[in-house]
């Protein structure tokens, strides 16, 4: 029987999600809506009796303070009596609905008794809206853009004058029970060169012709036909087997920009051949580190890198980029982001528990005004999505999020970059072996735990290694469930204690054909059964089941002894656990569905067989003119006003407070602190072990705008602000260690793409910095991603990112206790400038507000900035150093505002340079620190610093306001400047 249950808030509450949506209509399309009051709907549908559904309602959904309760479709007019429109919005069939998944959980422990698969549960959301000025195209756009996604959901939508006729919403469905599809074989040894190309495109495959070409000959060797032909197999491939050699041969997946031969010329003429960035680049440099440093226990062979914290303990970190879904479906896009980074740090060696999430996100400015194509978001709808989906997954998962930033350029319209990253704390040992040591053996058992296999998902992999059109692919999305996930977590964790398996990894990208198929190399071969996959819904082909990324799920290898102990724990702490099949040495990838069998693939040739991608790649730097000093603007407090209201630069603290930072009570130093603590910090400070004060610090880099000129000047620039982060909160940066996270435009030239050789120019320039700066300051990286198709294209129309690398810096500190904040704490101190100050307003955040780009970017010298950065962490730690402020977006005069903000004090600033004033003040030069000192600690400070450059510009007061040349600014209206431009977003 069909029961509609539905609540509303009284009318003498407000209702504050139909306040947020009303706003949203009004700042995002400029049409006004009178009112919108929301009603929330939970549909059964099964064996529920009258009374069953009365007591689901009045104990589960009811709070009978503040609403109503209707059971049948409650009277609209009486809930918003001038009302003109209802709208409901449901998930489509198939996607992941966490209110009623968690509903029909509360609902069996209410009733005592399990539901069947016939019993359905449903939710959705009614919004009555107050709107007789809108006319149908208006509706149509608040509906599409503001009140659902159709990539997800589904939209029902009522007048009044239906209301008053007696019309009613549609009772809400289940996906259709059908029956498995065959597997089909896919016809591929005649097709010419043409015929491949279409049918890699009309499978979304996303391979190139060459790629195409070497699966072709792999099923043409008569090798290949006679194995085949002794399992009953056809010579052709089946579905399965193309769609798993696509997803394992994805851009995503092999990284196969990174692993190409490149042949790169610079601005000389002059060129090289090199075999693959990241082997020479970022692996070599970080094993000849290695011989040097011993506090590394794993790189680049598990989901995350890990190192050594203390003597008990081991931390992992690892950061995820989920661009391409959360252009589509910012929330659900996002959420998988976070929770699929969580995976990557219980799937770290023998499973790492998640102890702190970061995330850096990447916007077109909230106040675009202009035309959007096809497919695409408001960079508001993006923000507002993408924020909600990381906080729900990270706060629902009860992993404080401590770290972040917020970047806004144009060209992220195109597509948002959504990089998330978690840290991970397991014990240095496990029995008798490292935690970070794993292994298979032959006969252990192939086991997938965790949330149920859908639709959700299919060919993420492959949409994720192409650029984003108008016609990509909805079935990429994916809802993350955060309950589920911590459900896992918790007794994942458990039975790595009692050692219940030997092997873990997560199902991310290309779901059991990933994870499943990577963990065959361990032993030689895998037989998997796809019958035995626990499914949301009857009628996954095959193929579907292998391919899914549907979330909340990892693969693990329990040995036959142990599988008795692992079931009953995870059926104890209600965990789907299911043994889907063998690992073998058979060097066969064997696939069945029941006794069928449906694929059996060679494991050398599907993880070596891909062909390497060959690029070219030619530098040209541009040059923009530099701003001569006479066109610069006069010195003002509007000037100053304007700096501080930049997107890059203004206050994120509305946003970065719906973060939990505190939960696990492991946080020293908060995102924000100062008197009333909303001055941002530099970096986050941890104290994972109570045994001690030893702590961890989390910082980044991030400034795309640096690429415009040159790549190479970025990363060292990113590196270097993530490093001087870390020092300027107290961590020792000879204990840094990094992770590398590109996001790039396609590097691929083609007729398409004509500029692509410049763009993987800039990829290896980058990636000679990365080497560069690694050698020179020991610091390598143990970990990183790579995101290469970041763009928008549709017909003449192409929107590219601009190139992008996130680079995350960790370091311990000796003592928490000498953790250092940003806010001056003390009227009298002296401000100490550290470093050089140089005309380098290339990129800058002053030259951007003059809508101008320059060429004089930056540098970076990393062995001058590493011995200065040692000298202050010594200084540090004998307490000579009151506040410190790494310099960066903004320089000088954003620093020292955002220091006089989180001490709510002033500054009387006095100082000689050959510079301009304005460029003394915004220039942002590498290298630098704001310090505040004691006068008494000033000589001992000097000491400890020897000949580094060292400025005193001025003192802390008591004046609220800072004080320069022949300016008084007041600190009040300079606060407000920053404090308040993306307030209204909310």
């Amino acid at each position: 029987m069909y029961h509609r249950l539905e609540t509303t808030l009284k009318s003498n509450f407000p209702d504050p999600i139909g306040h947020s949506v009303q706003v949203g209509i009004s700042s995002d399309l400029h049409l006004k809506v009178q009112g919108i009051r929301t009603t929330r709907v939970l549909a059964l549908d099964g064996a529920f009796s009258e009374p069953e559904a009365q007591r689901v309602g009045q104990d589960l959904l009811l709070d009978p303070v503040i609403e109503h309760l209707s059971i049948g479709e409650i009277d609209l007019l009486e809930v918003l009596p001038q009302l003109t429109h209802a709208v409901q919005v449901s998930f489509l069939p198939g996607v992941t609905d966490n209110v009623s998944r968690s509903a029909k959980e509360s609902i069996e422990h209410l009733l005592d008794r399990q539901l069947s698969h016939e019993d359905h549960v449903f939710s959705a959301t009614v919004y009555c809206l107050e709107a007789p000025d809108l006319d149908e195209a208006q509706l149509a756009r608040v509906v599409n853009e503001i009140l659902h996604n159709p990539v997800i959901e589904g939209v029902e939508l009522l007048t009044r004058a239906d209301l008053e006729a007696g019309r009613h919403f549609q009772p809400l469905q289940a996906v259709e029970d059908v029956p498995t599809p065959a597997t089909q074989t896919i016809a591929i040894a005649q097709l010419d060169h043409d015929a491949l190309v279409a049918l890699s495109s009309e499978m979304g495959l996303a391979l190139t012709l060459e790629e195409m070409l070497a699966i072709q000959t792999y099923y043409a060797d008569e090798k290949t036909k006679e194995h085949r032909s002794g399992l009953g197999l056809p010579s052709e491939p089946t579905d399965v087997e193309l769609e798993a050699l696509a997803q394992t041969w994805s851009e995503h997946c092999k990284h196969k920009i990174f692993a190409a031969t490149v042949h790169y010329t610079d601005e000389k003429g002059e060129s090289e051949e090199i075999h693959s960035l990241f082997k020479t680049m970022i692996h070599a440099p970080t094993v000849e580190i290695m011989k040097r440093r011993h506090d590394i226990s794993s790189v680049f062979s598990d989901n995350a890198g890990a190192f050594h914290f203390d003597e008990e303990h081991d931390v992992c970190i690892k950061a995820e980029t989920h661009n391409s879904p959360s252009a589509l479906d910012p929330y659900g896009g996002a959420m998988t982001g976070i929770v699929g980074v969580n995976r990557d740090v219980l799937g770290t060696g023998r499973g790492f528990l998640p102890i702190f999430n970061t995330d850096v996100f990447c916007f077109g400015p909230p106040n675009y005004d202009g035309d959007l194509p096809g497919r695409l978001h408001h960079p508001r709808r993006i923000f507002r999505g993408v924020h909600r989906g990381v906080k729900d997954g990270g706060n629902e998962s009860g992993i404080p999020t401590v770290n972040g930033s917020i970047s806004f350029d144009d060209r992220f319209i195109g597509k948002p970059l959504v990089f998330c990253g978690t840290g991970g704390l397991a014990p240095r040992n496990l029995g008798d072996k490292p935690i970070v040591e794993k292994w298979i053996h032959p006969g252990d058992l192939a086991i997938m735990v965790g949330g149920l296999i859908g639709k959700d998902g299919i060919h993420g992999a492959t949409f994720s290694s192409e650029g984003l059109s108008s016609a990509s692919p909805t079935s990429a999305v994916q809802i993350g469930d955060p309950i589920t996930q911590k459900r896992m977590t918790d007794f994942l964790i458990i039975a790595r204690d009692r050692q219940l398996y030997n092997f873990i990894t997560d199902n991310g990208a290309g779901g059991l054909s990933s994870s499943m198929g990577e963990m065959a190399t361990e032993c030689g071969g895998l037989s998997l059964d796809l019958a035995k996959a626990p499914l949301k819904y009857a009628g996954l082909a095959p193929w579907e089941i292998f391919l899914s990324e549907a979330q909340e799920r990892m693969s693990l290898a329990v040995p036959p002894e142990n599988l008795q102990a692992f079931l009953e724990l995870a059926e104890s702490m209600h965990v789907t656990a299911a043994v889907m099949g063998t690992f073998t040495d058979s060097g066969h990838l064997d696939l069945f569905y029941g006794d069928e069998q449906i694929a059996s693939i060679s494991m050398d040739f599907l993880h070596d067989g891909l062909p390497t991608l060959v690029l070219p790649a030619r530098w040209n730097p541009p040059k923009d003119p530099e701003v001569e000093n006479d066109d610069l603007p006069e010195l003002s407090l509007e000037l100053c006003k304007a700096i501080l209201s930049r997107f890059n630069i203004c206050s994120k603290e509305d946003w970065v407070r719906q973060y939990d930072h505190e939960v696990q009570g492991m946080s020293v130093v908060k995102p924000f602190c100062g008197e009333k603590a909303d001055a941002p910090s530099d970096a986050a400070v941890l104290r994972p072990s109570l045994k001690h004060h030893k702590g961890l610090a989390v910082a980044h880099g991030l400034l795309p705008r640096y690429s415009d000129i040159d790549t190479y000047h970025m990363t060292c620039n990113v590196m270097d602000e993530a490093i001087r982060s870390l020092v300027a909160s107290g961590a020792d940066p000879d204990t840094a260690l990094g992770l590398d996270n590109f996001c790039w435009p396609d590097p691929v030239k083609t007729a398409a793409n004509p500029k692509g050789d410049y763009k993987m120019a800039q990829l290896v320039r980058s990636n000679q910095a990365l080497r560069d700066m690694a050698l020179a300051t020991d610091i390598p990286c143990i970990s990183g991603k790579d995101s290469m198709k970041n763009d928008y294209v549709d017909g003449d129309v192409r929107i590219s990112i601009p190139p992008t690398l996130l680079y995350t810096a960790v370091a311990t500190l000796p003592d928490v206790r000498r953790a250092v904040t940003v806010d001056f704490k003390n009227p009298g101190d002296l401000i100490v400038l550290l470093g050089s100050t140089k005309d380098e307003l290339g990129g800058s955040e002053f030259y951007q507000h003059l809508g101008r780009t320059g060429h004089q970017v930056p540098q970076v010298d990393p062995e001058v900035a590493m011995a200065r950065y040692r000298k202050v962490h010594s200084a540090m730690l004998a307490g000579l150093i009151c506040s410190a402020h790494d310099l960066s977006e903004g320089g000088l005069f954003v620093a020292l505002a955002e220091s006089c903000f989180g001490g709510r004090v002033g500054a009387h600033l006095q100082w000689q340079s050959e510079l301009h004033p304005l460029r003394f003040l915004f220039s942002e030069s590498a290298s630098r620190l704001l310090l505040s000192v004691s006068p008494e600690d000033l000589d001992a400070l000097r000491n400890e610093l020897e000949d580094e450059p060292l400025t005193i510009i001025g003192e802390v007061t008591e004046s609220p306001s800072l004080e320069f040349l022949d300016q008084k600014l007041p600190l009040e209206k300079l606060f407000d400047a920053w404090r308040t431009p993306l307030q209204s977003l909310e």
